[in-house]
């Protein structure tokens, strides 16, 4: 008992700050959420729109090889049915599916404006908007696609994609107080994606091994103090 009270004692001072880490990490993921967290509560609601009758069928579509495109989708746009066709190498084409003349809006600084103060609350306060190319995303975004960034007043993050046009992800103050803390929880500050790396399980296993300790120690037995009659 007297060994294992010993390694107790060393392995808690070598697992002491990581435990309180991971402690006050967990405790601020958990304080609010996880749909505030990703900014869900800031989506308005709006009614589904429904493709048209008869929408255009695949052999329909106005592009010189079909075959080159792995994946079609159909959404709807400003009322409007659109084509976001997925190439081969990950790009997206954004088209019109509803064969109309008139031209689709190009995802541009304006669009981006018109589609966060439709879609996310208080998205009409932008403080500044800038364009991103896949090789070079913002940390807190971290997705390999060509996107517009709109910073809105109270700290939020709104990022559209620049190939479709939607609204790809939002970033509020409190996702990135969320995200240092999971990468401190993770041990990975630099990717915040690693969640199996040698330190973090070297200090899990001991962390677990000094509790097992503690518990045995728990029921060991003390000798009882004897009690010296004062003199006098």
């Amino acid at each position: 008992m007297r060994k294992f009270a010993k390694w107790h004692i060393w392995l808690a001072w070598a697992t002491g700050i990581p435990i309180l880490m991971w402690t006050i990490t967990g405790l601020v993921m958990v304080a609010k959420p996880i749909d505030e967290v990703r900014g869900n509560h800031l989506s308005k609601e709006a009614a589904a729109e429904l493709l048209p009758a008869g929408n255009p069928r695949p052999i329909d579509f106005p592009v010189e090889n079909p075959a080159r495109y792995s994946e079609m989708r159909t959404i709807m746009q400003d009322g409007r049915a659109i084509w976001l066709l997925t190439a081969q190498d990950g790009t997206v084409e954004r088209l019109p599916a509803d064969m109309a003349a008139k031209p689709l809006a190009p995802v541009d600084e304006d669009y981006v404006r018109k589609t966060v103060a439709e879609t996310i609350v208080g998205g009409e306060r932008i403080e500044a908007i800038e364009r991103f190319n896949a090789e070079d995303t913002p940390f807190d975004f971290r997705r390999p696609i060509p996107s517009w960034r709109a910073k809105l007043a109270d700290g939020t993050h709104v990022y559209i994609n620049a190939q479709t046009g939607e609204v790809a992800a939002v970033r509020t103050r409190w996702w990135r107080i969320f995200d240092f803390a999971w990468g401190l929880h993770i041990m990975d500050l630099q990717t915040r994606e690693d969640t199996s790396h040698p330190v973090l399980i070297i200090f899990a296993a001991l962390a677990v091994i000094g509790s097992l300790l503690g518990t045995i120690l728990m029921f060991r037995r003390r000798k009882a103090r004897i009690k010296v009659p004062k003199s006098g």
